[in-house]
C-alpha cells in the first residue's frame, strides 16, 4: 500500500487477507508465490514454502552433479528444486518424487509455467524409481518432539509431512540412503543434524564428503557419496 498508495484496491478482499495474516497463515501462502533462485514459484498450503537455505542445495547440485546424469529430487513439493535444477542443467535427466499426488499437482503448476523438462512421479521416497545417478532432497528431517516448538506460521499452517517423520527426524533420511544403490546424494539437513546424519550414511556405506553451511553459518547441506 505504501508503495502503490494512488492504486484502488477492494477493500473487502484486503481485510479477508489481513485476516488471514492475523491468523498466522504465511504471507507466501497468502500471496500465493514465493521467489526462489531468481523465480517466481506458485505455492499454497499443499507444500512447504521453498527457503533460502535450500538455495545452497540447489546451487551445489548445479555445480557438482555430473554432465548427462539422471537426477532424482526426492520430496518435490513445489517443485523449486527440480525446476530449477533443470532450468540451470539442461544436459540433465530431472524426476521429481514426492508421496503426496496434491503437492506433484503444484509442482506440476510451476514445471509448466517455467517451462522446465522435468518429469513427475508419485513415489514414497525411492520405492517407484529404477534408474537414477545423483539424489538430491530435502526432506522432512525435524524431530517430531520439535514440531510444538516451531513457529505458528510452519506448525499449522505448512504441511506436517513435509516436516517431520517420525520421533528421530532422520527417517526419511534413512530410507534414502537404504534405497540409494550406491548414487551420490546430496540433502538437505536440520539444525545440529549433521553427525547424526554422518552416522546414517555410514551404517549404508556412504561417507560424507563435505557439509555445507547457509548464509547464517549453519551446517545444512550434507554431500556424500559411496566411495567418498
Amino acid at each position: 500500500m505504501f508503495a502503490h498508495g494512488d492504486d484502488e484496491i477492494d477493500a473487502a478482499q484486503f481485510e479477508a487477507m489481513l485476516a488471514r495474516r492475523f491468523a498466522g497463515e504465511p504471507l507466501q501462502y497468502i500471496r500465493s508465490r514465493v521467489e526462489f533462485y531468481g523465480r517466481e514459484f506458485y505455492v499454497d498450503d499443499r507444500v512447504l514454502i521453498p527457503r533460502p537455505e535450500t538455495e545452497v542445495l540447489v546451487e551445489a547440485a548445479i555445480a557438482q552433479i555430473p554432465i548427462d546424469s539422471t537426477v532424482v529430487d526426492i520430496g518435490a513439493g513445489s517443485g523449486c528444486i527440480a525446476v530449477t535444477i533443470a532450468l540451470e542443467r539442461p544436459d540433465l535427466r530431472v524426476l521429481a518424487v514426492d508421496k503426496s499426488v496434491a503437492a506433484l499437482a503444484v509442482a506440476k503448476r510451476n514445471r509448466d509455467a517455467l517451462g522446465a523438462r522435468v518429469l513427475l512421479a508419485t513415489s514414497d521416497v525411492l520405492d517407484a524409481v529404477r534408474a537414477f545417478d545423483f539424489i538430491v532432497s530435502n526432506p522432512p528431517y525435524i524431530a517430531e518432539e520439535e514440531i510444538a516448538t516451531l513457529a505458528t506460521e510452519v506448525r499449522d499452517h505448512e504441511p506436517r509431512m513435509a516436516l517431520t517423520p517420525g520421533p528421530r527426524g532422520t527417517e526419511v533420511i534413512e530410507r534414502i540412503y537404504a534405497g540409494a544403490r550406491g548414487a551420490p546424494v546430496m540433502l538437505e539437513i536440520a539444525y545440529g543434524q549433521s553427525e547424526a546424519v554422518r552416522g546414517v550414511a555410514e551404517a549404508h556405506g556412504y561417507r560424507v564428503d563435505e557439509v555445507l553451511r547457509d548464509l547464517a553459518g549453519i551446517e545444512r547441506v550434507v554431500v556424500s557419496s559411496r566411495h567418498g
